[in-house]
């Protein structure tokens, strides 16, 4: 897979403060996603953490953001909150049954966000991946998993991610871990450093470091994504565009 597309986003599409920052003047509100989609590779959605979207909203999602472009799609928090993910499979089987698979093509990775409180316990994350569908209603499902403790930090847990072709987030990030390690088909990165005073999030030698490590992940083999989602995130769309431009 070194031909494949290195694909740089942002979190979401809808954050007021884009709003004559990288939306223009006459874009309607309406029209953002379309918008942002002809900007960027993919883009990665936050709501779908909290809750269920509707079939109706899935379908429109498809037809609004054009042929290559790709959505990342976050899993549903009370799938990764519960005690034991060993748990998970009743709401695996309603997070997946709400009509993400009307994207068809467009359905990029699925990214399941730990509790930086929940550690390493093996038996568990071998469980919850074998619950992990592999393709829905015959699309091909990629997993992403962002661990947020220290103790993930282990070569038994890679082994598992290895075995399941599950990617593990390169975190750019004060507050946690960045476990920086090749675990699947998929390289996955969420950068949340930005800082208010550069005007792209990130300075020339940061966005430097991340278009090269792009450019190594695909070398390998990996299908790299690679999103700006926090920090000053109203530098976003400035970061993601400084980024896409030194890997074109």
């Amino acid at each position: 897979m070194a031909d494949a597309q290195i694909r740089v986003g942002i979190g979401g599409w809808s954050f007021p403060p884009w709003r004559g920052n990288f939306y223009p003047d006459d874009v309607p509100q309406r029209c953002e996603l379309e918008y942002a989609s002809r900007q960027f590779g993919a883009i990665e959605i936050n709501a779908t953490f909290y809750g269920r979207q509707s079939a109706k909203s899935w379908a429109a999602w498809e037809k609004e953001v054009p042929d290559g472009f790709e959505f990342a799609i976050k899993g549903s928090r009370y799938v990764v909150t519960r005690p034991q993910l060993a748990d998970a499979g009743e709401g695996l089987g309603v997070y997946f049954a709400q009509g993400m698979a009307a994207l068809g093509a467009k359905l990029g990775p699925i990214l399941w966000m730990l509790a930086a409180r929940r550690k390493f316990d093996r038996d568990d994350i071998a469980a919850f991946f074998k619950l992990l569908p592999p393709k829905l209603e015959g699309i091909p499902l990629r997993h992403v998993i962002e661990p947020r403790h220290e103790s993930f930090r282990d070569d038994a847990f890679f082994a598992l991610c290895r075995d399941h072709d599950v990617a593990v987030v390169f975190g750019d990030d004060d507050e946690f871990p960045c476990i920086d390690v090749d675990t699947a088909s998929v390289a996955y990165a969420r950068l949340q450093r930005m800082r208010e005073d550069v005007p792209t999030g990130y300075d020339d030698a940061a966005l430097d470091a991340f278009a090269a490590k792009g450019r190594k992940w695909r070398k390998d083999g990996r299908a790299p994504y690679i999103f700006m989602i926090n920090g000053a995130k109203e530098r976003a769309p400035a970061a993601a565009l400084a980024l896409q431009e030194r890997l074109r």
